[in-house]
């Protein structure tokens, strides 16, 4: 299996994780020192904090259907133990209060070899915001 494929079986299993709303799984991908910008205040993640399923598991909490998690258009760039994944991801699903998820984001994963097996070493995740003066994310955007 190349490294490609191992890094795309990789952000599978994240994915599956997600829709099954398993923290524990959902950690396991990840490197012990991740550094993540996620979504969700606050700008950065402190290290370590990632990895705390707590967290996952109180938002976990706020979903009433299975989270789908669909990357799109994704590349994978290996360069010895490092790698970079990066595309658009679209996730949809309803919420607890009813709210309807649909919504497209832009993904960007560093990985590294640790002891044979890939883990996200980074991730960012982002979406752009109107520049009219309301700075209101642009949720409603679609490739």
């Amino acid at each position: 299996m190349t490294d490609a494929e191992q890094i795309r079986d990789l952000l599978q299993a994240r994915a599956d994780a997600l829709h099954a709303r398993d923290p524990l799984a959902s950690v396991a991908v990840l490197a012990d020192d991740v550094v993540s910008y996620d979504l969700a205040p606050p700008l950065a993640h402190a290290i370590g904090r990632t990895r705390d399923r707590s967290g996952l598991e109180q938002w976990y909490a706020t979903w009433a259907t299975p989270i789908v998690s669909e990357a799109s258009d994704q590349h994978i760039e290996v360069s010895g133990d490092l790698a970079l994944a990066y595309g658009l991801v679209h996730m949809t699903g309803a919420k607890t209060d009813g709210e309807v998820v649909d919504i497209w984001f832009r993904s960007t994963l560093g990985l590294r070899r640790i002891e044979g097996a890939w883990k996200i070493v980074h991730e960012h995740a982002s979406t752009p915001f109107y520049m009219d003066g309301s700075y209101r994310a642009a949720t409603d955007l679609r490739p």
